[in-house]
Formats: C-alpha cells, structure tokens, sequence
C-alpha cells in the first residue's frame, strides 16, 4: 500500500518546521544525519527535543555543525568567486532565522518546555549558487528520488530569486540557504519523506503574516517577495501576526513536493499524526505544523491492469543504440522494456525489442521506436497484469543509506528489492561490489521472510 502525507499549518512552515513533523511521525534523525555526514565536509548533528504549545506537543529539531572555513572552502568549488557577489541577488528572504522559524529564537510553547537558542552559530555567509549546490548533491551518496527532490528544491528557489531580482537562476548566489544547515534542512526533509515511504504530499492553507520584515535587501513586504513567489497557486490564509510564518524553504519544500508527486487520494485512511514547531514564539497562535500519514483504502490497492506489449523483431539495427533505446523508453512513460535474442530469417542472429506499456503512450512510444531502430513494423498485443501493492524503505548499511522497495500481498509483505542505482552509487564511493550493498540493504529491511514460511505451511 502507498503512504501519503497532509501538512496543515497553525504557525506556518520553514525547513526546520517541516523536518521537525516529519521526525515526530517516525522519520529516524540519526539515520538522516549519519547519511548527510557521509558527504559533508564538517560533522553535523540533527537534535530532535520534545515541543509543546496550547495543549499539543510535538518535536523541534535543530542541526548544529563546528564550522571549518578551510574544509568548506575545498568542498565548495568558487566559492572565493562568489563571496563578493552580493550585487547577483542571494536570497535574502532565506534568513530564515532572522523571519520567524529559524534556530535563533524561542518556540511558542508551555513554559516547562524550552527550545534552546542557538544565535552564536556562525554562518559562513558564502554567497553559494545553484551550481554549487547541484555540485554536492549530484555527487553525493543519497537515494535517486531523495537527490532529484531537493535539486527540484533549489531550483526553485533559484527561480523564484531570479524572477524577484531579474537574474537567471544560474546567476543567483543564495545567502543563507546556501549555509550548510539549510542545505541540511532540506536533503534531510526530503530524506524523511524518502522513509515513510510517502508517495504523494497534499497542504492545507498556509497562514501569512502582515506588515514587513527585514532581509539583507532592507524592508520587505510579509509574506517575503520570494516566499510569495513560490506561493502562487497555494491557498492562504491572512493573520494578525507581524512575523514571516512561512520562510522560501518551507514554500520550496510543499510546492515541490505537491506538484511532482503523485497527487493524494481524495479516500484515504489516518494512519497516525504528529506535531513539528517552530522556534519563534507568535502573539495568537502555536507555532506548529501539523503532518498527517495517510494509508491508501482497500479501493487504492491495486488491482489487475489491462496492458499492452509492444514488439519488434531488429535483424539489422545497431546494438549501440540499443542501450540508449532503453532509458529513452522509459523516461517517456514505458512501463518496462526488454530484448530477447532470436534467430531470424535465413539464420541470421536478431534481437526482439519488447515494451509493456499503458495503452495511452503506446503512440508514442511506437513513433520513437521507429525514430530510434531500424524496424519496419512494431506488433501490439494486450496484456493483463496483477500487481503486488508497494512502498519504498531507507535501509541504513555500513556504507550509507539504500531505498528498498517493499511488495506486499493482502496486505503483508512479501519481498524486497534495493534501488540498483543507490546500490551501485554506494559501491563506487566505497571501492566495492554493488551486490554487498545489495546484500546489506536487503538484510536490514523490515521484511518478514517468514512470511513466506507461513504461507508454504498453511498450503500443505
């Protein structure tokens, strides 16, 4: 079965906000940072303590780092280049300390709860672009999904900077969403959505403040120009409160996550909630944001799915091409493509190209195979498959994390297969065989084989 995941908003929503619920439903802290500092170039520390404000209680979380100036300079490439640039619009409105629901103020909550300040972290204040950033995550170990969600992340705030400054988003240097914990905000949300296995991410309205803040740039309308940016399409709600309550991160996240996920099922079932705050204590409100896990109903399981199998027989094709067919399939909606060798006519030795795809792409997918290959002639057949129910794990090995995907049948799950690519990622940073990660992954996934014992038993 498929989790989603509903954000409602009381006091807004920041990076900090959005990992803090996301560790009070279930994402494992120490797991995320274990992965973060596998590329980071200083130690980090992602301290989660219990919040609690107007009757609820939940977590905040904060990440903490020793600063080394000569390591953060080797890691990021330019970065003395871009360090007087402030003339290329960095983001101002990231601040997100300085609006509302940064480290440097005290939460909302009862007064035997404290959320510790932490204003003497010192940010390095590197002007960081988006090719920097793109830089470190390209080549760092995390899962595919996790790597391609905060990429989409940082390019939208690089876009929505651009739009506000009348740059390119190549050209805008960030100010303090290039700083490593919010760069650690955002991998690490998007590595705890990883672990829940949420497939799609649906919000609530947002609350605005009033009034201005202020950002690098000097005095700003509130919401911030960036913010209101990324906002556009998302329902909000306006509010007396004179403080920024949702930061460009937090928009960047939900936008993202509502928009490239799959959407949410208008029938879902609860399957628990929880409670992240903010660090800023407001006038009226809890500074909280609410997450919400979200099970498909029996209607969502999937069932049988009726479709087709495209097939060419390739007796003259370059098998170079071949390889690249592949990948082109895929990403242009295939559901799976194979090759079988076959022997053609007057005995000479051929390839069949097949395709299992929905009904709906099959035109296209036709049209590129006759772009791609030499055939003549592409054959249509229908199909019907069953399909187990699945979820995606974070499964943590010696080397670094892997998402597992799990299948389940009635309900139980049954198997387990690693991501090959996190696999083979992990076994060249480290100089080994991918099948060790492969095997370390399956081993500390959450899989019942028993499973499969029970059921033996009870057919015989």
């Amino acid at each position: 079965m498929k989790n989603f995941l509903r954000f409602d908003s009381v006091g807004g929503a920041s990076g900090d906000m959005i990992l803090s619920a996301l560790a009070a439903l279930g994402a494992d802290m120490q797991r995320i940072e274990q992965t973060i500092n596998a590329f980071f170039p200083e130690p980090l520390h992602f301290h989660a303590e219990p919040a609690s404000g107007a009757g609820l209680n939940g977590l905040h979380v904060s990440v903490h780092a020793e600063h080394h100036p000569h390591h953060d300079d080797a890691f990021w490439p330019d970065a003395d280049s871009h360090a007087h640039a402030h003339e290329h619009g960095h983001g101002h409105a990231h601040d997100e300390a300085a609006h509302g629901h940064g480290q440097s103020h005290h939460h909302h909550g009862e007064a035997q709860t404290h959320v510790p300040t932490h204003a003497a972290h010192a940010h390095d204040h590197a002007h960081r672009g988006l090719a920097e950033i793109t830089r470190l995550l390209v080549r760092a170990p995390l899962p595919e999904h996790t790597r391609d969600l905060a990429l989409e992340v940082f390019q939208s705030l690089a876009e929505s900077e651009a739009a506000i400054h009348g740059k390119t988003p190549e050209t805008v240097h960030f100010h303090e969403v290039g700083a490593w914990d919010s760069v650690a905000d955002i991998v690490g949300a998007c590595l705890a959505l990883d672990q829940l296995g949420v497939s799609g991410v649906a919000c609530g309205p947002l609350p605005a403040g009033i009034g201005t803040i202020r950002c690098a740039h000097g005095e700003m309308p509130n919401p911030a120009p960036a913010t209101q940016h990324l906002l556009a399409g998302m329902t909000v709600t306006q509010t007396d409160e004179p403080f920024e309550l949702v930061t460009p991160t937090g928009a960047a996240l939900l936008r993202v996550w509502t928009r490239s996920l799959e959407p949410v099922p208008a029938t879902t079932t609860v399957l628990r909630s929880a409670f992240g705050f903010g660090a800023r204590a407001l006038n009226s409100r809890p500074n909280v944001l609410r997450a919400t896990l979200l099970g498909e109903t029996a209607d969502d399981v999937p069932g049988p799915q009726d479709l087709l199998v495209l097939e060419s027989n390739l007796d003259d094709c370059n098998p170079e091409w071949l390889g690249a067919l592949t990948a082109d399939l895929l990403a242009r909606g295939a559901r799976d493509v194979w090759y079988t060798p076959a022997v053609m006519k007057k005995g000479r030795p051929g390839t069949v190209l097949s395709v299992l795809a929905e009904a709906a792409r099959a035109d296209a997918l036709c049209e590129w195979i006759f772009r791609s290959t030499t055939t003549f002639g592409i054959r249509r057949h229908a199909v019907r498959r069953d399909e187990l129910a699945r979820r995606f794990e974070q499964a943590t090995t010696p080397w670094g994390q892997v998402t597992v995907k799990i299948g389940s049948l009635q309900g139980r799950p049954i198997t387990a297969s690693p991501e090959h690519e996190a696999c083979a990622a992990l076994a060249r940073a480290h100089q080994i065989a991918p099948r060790q990660v492969y095997d370390a992954a399956k081993a500390a996934c959450a899989v019942d084989t028993h499973v499969h014992h029970h059921q033996a038993d009870s057919a015989t």
